[in-house]
């Protein structure tokens, strides 16, 4: 419950509006706990509206999109950009091609997108689009067709010093290189700054493909190192998902030192004793769009289960949930913790309910938030940028590297951030207050009210 008379208005507000968007209320509500912690120092927030003008897009698009198939049907999927925040630089946020799709979990992204942004300490605002198109079982004349009717109406809404989209679930390079193919076409311009997670040969970033999971475990290493003095070394790793960040995740979490157990889909979960042979994973995944289940095939030792959520039943020490939100529920955090886990960061976004944040601080388990954990991916995108500004593509190793200072600056700035407001330790908490007073502090410079 909130405390705060004037933070209580703005969420009966925010449901009011929109009832029926609860992972946007979920989102906002999460904030608003955090801001009560600290909104009787700042009158100026109510004064001057800064409350209810953070929690309002700055603008909502949507559009239809006619593809046609290879048959030559048509069809009609719905398109949108959520553009929430500006204050302290271009729209910044992917783009998500899924079924499920909505203005709800747009909005949600890109709400959480201003304060994970605004964490990195790049300028980048805040912003999330996609549509409700399924690439799965689409050839790749259907996905390019459908890219390209995107683009065509997507293209006059964004660039370089606007709005800036990039990747998300269902949106990889493939989908990168059409949507980037048909701005140029339509705009007579070679903007590359207009998207990230572009091809290394026309304006790529190296380490983009890996930043989201190497980041969330350079963000983990940190935590443990700074809060429980020890490390990835000797751990067992349970990770969700099986995209780019879980596959990512994998790779940087073996590196230093863990045996990651355990990978998923949407379908059901493998489980590898030995430690994930991530070259199996990759040539199922990245090369042959496959299941997760063929792993289970090709490894001995392996087995497979059906039914996503059953992967938090394997005990593990550190758990990286990279799949999707709200994944893990009250229940299954209880799991977790009666299993021996010590740490839990997450990959995905909001992958856990708020009754699972809880049951974790609550048993003492170390707890990233996603707004933090897993800024490593638009933080290497606005690395892509300057790359982009300089006409010029820095090495692997330098993309690295830079991925890593922000990624632990980050972790030293939300716990910082909590010590500071009595929380010391919740960085949930602290990450919702550091992310926050920097875009507040310049909308109130700006006079963005």
């Amino acid at each position: 419950m909130l405390k705060s008379e004037y933070l209580q208005r703005v969420y009966t507000q925010v449901i009011t509006r929109d009832p029926d968007q609860r992972e946007f209320h979920q989102a906002v509500l999460e904030v608003l706990e955090s801001l009560d912690r600290i909104i009787d120092k700042h009158p100026e927030y109510e004064n001057h509206g800064i409350i209810e003008t953070f929690v309002e897009p700055e603008r909502m698009i949507a559009f239809r999109v006619p593809w046609v198939d290879d048959q030559g049907r048509t069809h009609v999927n719905r398109g949108y950009r959520v553009q929430f925040n500006s204050a302290i630089g271009p729209y910044k946020g992917g783009l998500r091609f899924h079924p499920t799709v909505n203005l709800s979990i747009l909005k949600f992204l890109g709400f959480e997108q201003i304060l994970k942004n605004s964490l990195t300490g790049l300028p980048m605002g805040g912003a999330k689009g996609g549509s409700d198109f399924d690439p799965k079982g689409k050839s790749d004349n259907e996905v390019m067709r459908f890219c390209q009717s995107f683009m065509t109406e997507l293209n006059r809404h964004i660039g370089q010093f606007v709005d800036v989209p990039a990747g998300d679930i269902g949106v990889g390079g493939r989908e990168i290189g059409y949507l980037f193919g048909q701005y140029r076409r339509v705009r007579g311009s070679y903007d590359a700054g207009v998207l990230t997670g572009k091809g290394l040969s026309f304006g790529g970033s190296l380490a983009r493909t890996e930043a989201t999971g190497y980041g969330l475990c350079y963000l983990t290493a940190e935590m443990l190192k700074c809060m429980k003095n020890d490390s990835f070394e000797g751990k067992t790793v349970v990770i969700s998902g099986s995209g780019n960040v879980a596959i990512f995740a994998t790779e940087k979490a073996t590196q230093l030192g863990g045996k990651v157990v355990a990978l998923s889909d949407s379908n059901g979960y493998i489980h590898d004793p030995n430690g994930i042979n991530l070259d199996v994973v990759k040539d199922i995944k990245l090369n042959l769009r496959g299941r997760i289940k063929e792993y289970a095939d090709r490894v001995p030792g392996s087995t497979y289960h059906e039914g996503f959520r059953g992967i938090w039943t394997i005990p593990c020490d550190i758990a990286l949930p990279c799949a999707t939100q709200n994944e893990i529920d009250g229940e299954t955090a209880k799991i977790i913790v009666k299993n021996g886990a010590m740490a839990v960061a997450e990959g995905a976004n909001m992958p856990c309910r708020p009754e699972a944040t809880q049951v974790f601080q609550d048993a003492g388990l170390l707890s990233a938030p996603a707004k933090a954990a897993n800024a490593g991916g638009v933080a290497t995108s606005g690395l892509e940028m300057s790359q982009n500004s300089m006409r010029y593509a820095w090495t692997f190793e330098e993309v690295d590297r830079r991925l890593k200072e922000i990624m632990v600056n980050i972790f030293h700035n939300i716990y910082d951030a909590s010590v500071e407001c009595d929380a010391p330790g919740d960085l949930v908490v602290g990450a919702n207050i550091a992310g926050f007073l920097k875009v507040a502090g310049v909308m109130l410079a700006q006079g963005l009210i």
